[in-house]
């Protein structure tokens, strides 16, 4: 890099001193327990949606699914529909406003409170919370492991101390200013991802020639396809898989829908709807995210498949084999390779502005469901500030000890699994919830273990991608999978969202009968 190292460090530190003196802005705003989980219920509506946006967008995101659309093309741009559609629209003015209004009405503080008190079934609040302890480490680990990459590349560091870090830093400002900090932070990382993307966007134009001819070079690379890709169904960079072909049901159901769908049960952000003081609030604020997730995910899909065209005229390979194999090096070295000196230092600070913003949303989540959720039941859910901060530490250190074990080119299919496990257990018993005068609690407690036990179960037994790594179907019944295709590559979310949305209908639908709620 040309660019003078201690410019770079300035940078940085300048960077990380803004978010630590808006983290110890929000610890001063930081009162009451309730100021720690909910940010005092009074955000504005472009800070609940840029703090939406950027928790919502992470390096899973940018690295991740960037390098899976250099790997699989351009349908993943369907991705970006659904992430405005549902992700923004459906989750902000559907889901949005009765959340913050059941909040409101029960004094929830987390997302497995509100599921709880809804119902009036503590064993919810219980169930929620530890769904969330069993995934979301998972989804966490995923977004240090994409900063981290990006700072040993860039930083020419160990992966480690990176990893380590940037988890660190992290942790500072979330266990001191719960969410009120975490929102403040998210705010400035947000408006650092737009300014980043926009970016990378025209720089990459330009790298491959411009729109029309970028787009045109990359439908000509249909014969570079590698055998094996096109045995599954791949029939392009720039066209959709061939329908019902391994690749189609990957992209469609684990990527497209997995997130897709996933993201309307989130706890991390749902719990921003709770924070905002009224509906209108929450209007104003879908004209700010709508736009926000169209630039992040729109420009890292579209620029994840330019990037095999840039390849390709530089070293004569696609992306995939240029990074070695591994799809999440393909956008930090796409971006080190191809962009501006000054535009790397740039980059940097958009994916750690992407990461911290995640992260900060995670741990916090994480932190107040085994603290609030779990040790605390009973106890006016552990309103106590110490607590909260030391739940965020214990998890703080949990995901990174999954990010120092997780294999290469998981970021991706780790986040479409904690996606798909929230939705299948979460979104049948919380939109009726949310929506029904009288839901059912014995409805909402088994379409939640059995949404969560299903999406389990094919994970380990029938999906290859996972089961094939985790082993044991292989070690139990002496096969990868116990079922053949085309099940093995049906994500686990079309099969279990299904089975527990029937079973809350079935449950809603006896109690409204008999006219009978029965207590759990």
């Amino acid at each position: 890099m040309t660019v003078d190292p201690r410019f770079t460090f300035t940078l940085i530190l300048v960077y990380v001193a803004i978010t630590l003196v808006l983290g110890y802005l929000g610890y001063r705003r930081t009162i009451h327990a309730e100021d720690y989980l909910l940010a005092g219920r009074d955000s504005h509506p472009v800070i609940i949606a840029l703090s939406y946006g950027a928790a919502f967008i992470s390096t899973s995101a940018i690295v991740g699914f960037g390098g899976v659309a250099a790997n699989l093309g351009m349908g993943l741009i369907w991705l970006t529909v659904f992430n405005i559609g549902v992700g923004i629209l459906l989750a902000f003015v559907i889901f949005g406003k009765k959340t913050r209004e059941k909040g409101a009405e029960t004094g929830a503080v987390t997302f497995p409170d509100l599921m709880g008190k809804i119902f009036h079934a503590p064993k919810l609040q219980f169930i929620s919370g530890i769904i969330i302890l069993l995934g979301m480490p998972l989804y966490t680990a995923a977004v240090l492991i994409g900063g981290a990459r990006f700072l040993e590349t860039t930083l020419n560091i160990s992966y480690t101390t990176a990893l380590i870090g940037f988890a660190v830093i992290v942790a500072l400002y979330v266990i001191y200013g719960g969410l009120i900090a975490v929102m403040y932070t998210d705010a400035f990382q947000g408006a650092i991802m737009l300014i980043g993307m926009t970016l990378l966007l025209v720089l990459t134009y330009i790298a491959v020639g411009g729109v029309t001819a970028g787009h045109a070079a990359l439908n000509a690379m249909s014969d570079l396809i590698p055998e094996a890709l096109a045995g599954q169904g791949m029939t392009g960079w720039a066209s959709m898989p061939e329908l019902g072909s391994p690749i189609w049901f990957t992209l469609i159901t684990t990527l497209v829908l997995g997130v897709g769908i996933g993201v309307l049960a989130q706890p991390q952000l749902v719990v921003r709807f709770m924070t905002a003081k009224e509906n209108k609030t929450l209007n104003r604020a879908v004209l700010v995210g709508g736009p926000f997730i169209l630039m992040m995910t729109g420009v890292a899909f579209t620029v994840g498949a330019l990037t095999n065209v840039y390849f390709y005229q530089h070293m004569g390979k696609i992306a995939v084999d240029a990074a070695g194999g591994n799809v999440d090096s393909v956008i930090p070295l796409y971006i080190n390779m191809a962009m501006p000196d000054l535009f790397v230092i740039i980059f940097m600070l958009t994916l750690l502005s992407a990461a911290m913003s995640t992260l900060s949303s995670l741990y916090h989540t994480m932190g107040t469901a085994l603290v609030c959720d779990l040790w605390g039941r009973g106890q006016k859910c552990a309103m106590s500030l110490k607590a909260n901060q030391v739940g965020c530490i214990v998890m703080m250190v949990i995901s990174l000890v999954i990010a120092l074990a997780m294999p290469a080119g998981i970021i991706a299919r780790a986040t479409a699994m904690f996606m798909g496990l929230c939705a299948s257990a979460f979104l049948p018993a919380f939109a009726v919830g949310v929506y029904s005068k009288k839901p059912s609690r014995n409805g909402a407690v088994v379409s939640m273990i059995t949404g969560a036990f299903i999406w389990f179960f094919y994970t380990v037994f029938i999906h290859t991608a996972e089961a094939k790594v985790l082993g044991i179907s292989q070690l139990l019944t002496g096969s990868v999978t116990i079922l053949g295709a085309p099940w093995t590559v049906i994500d686990p979310l079309i099969i279990a969202l299904p089975i527990s949305a029937i079973v809350m209908f079935i449950f809603q639908l006896s109690d409204r009968i008999t006219g009978v709620r029965c207590r759990v």
